[in-house]
């Protein structure tokens, strides 16, 4: 049996509720102690059923990021993984969109993910080893004008997921995309599974298995990827 002291820790932003609670309990499920972020009382709750800690805030806030890493360090001295899963951007027609909505879009999907790695490798690479996955979504392949700002920077994400693997691949360090499709953390039309090959909305527990996957050793040999688990829906090759 392993050490408590030695379990596997993942850190999990937006992990009170949908996607990020469904994957705070798979890891948990699966061993990791826990340290969670959102921004109401969910993430409380969630921890203290799951034996884990958290703190409120969100994810385009320096200062929460701070926090959230902060509290995990004190609590357990190291960070195995890294779930980065962050709130919803505004939308809206494409040019009646404002500067500082875009501007929220940037600071929630994209220096979300610099400033936790600029705390976070430096623990890794002490350790030897860790993973970070980043939850984006299905259009950051094809674009869609239902959702602008998400679109852009989702895509954004990508390309620093891919930069950030090329310089810490080396060290043992890993960053994917977990990119879902309709998943049912969210109430959709009736219709919307028609278009989905698979012809049904996904489940958060497939989203937060494969999470898990990207985290895990099983996966030690995948660093860079978009991985696209949407039922089909998408048409990049």
């Amino acid at each position: 049996m392993v050490d408590k002291s030695e379990r596997p820790v993942a850190l999990i932003t937006g992990g009170g509720r949908g996607m990020g609670e469904a994957i705070a309990r798979e890891l948990a499920a699966s061993g990791y102690r826990l340290a969670l972020m959102s921004p109401s009382a969910s993430c409380e709750k969630l921890a203290a059923e799951l034996g884990g800690v958290a703190v409120r805030g969100v994810a385009e806030k320096a200062e929460d990021i701070q926090a959230i890493f902060d509290m995990t360090m004190n609590t357990y001295g190291r960070i195995d993984g890294v779930v980065n899963h962050t709130g919803h951007p505004p939308k809206g027609d494409l040019l009646d969109i404002l500067d500082e909505n875009w501007t929220l879009g940037s600071d929630m999907m994209v220096l979300s993910l610099v400033r936790m790695a600029r705390l976070v490798t430096p623990v890794m690479l002490k350790q030897g080893k860790g993973a970070i996955v980043n939850i984006t979504t299905f259009a950051a392949f094809e674009p869609s004008l239902i959702f602008p700002v998400s679109c852009t920077y989702r895509a954004a994400a990508g390309a620093f997921t891919k930069l950030y693997s090329d310089r810490y691949a080396a060290d043992n360090i890993r960053m994917n995309c977990l990119l879902p499709g309709y998943v049912d953390s969210l109430n959709h039309k009736p219709e919307t599974a028609d278009k989905i090959p698979m012809k049904r909305i996904g489940s958060v527990t497939e989203i937060a298995k494969t999470a898990a996957f990207l985290l895990s050793d099983g996966a030690g040999y995948i660093t860079g990827q978009n991985i696209r688990v949407d039922g089909g829906i998408t048409r990049h090759v």
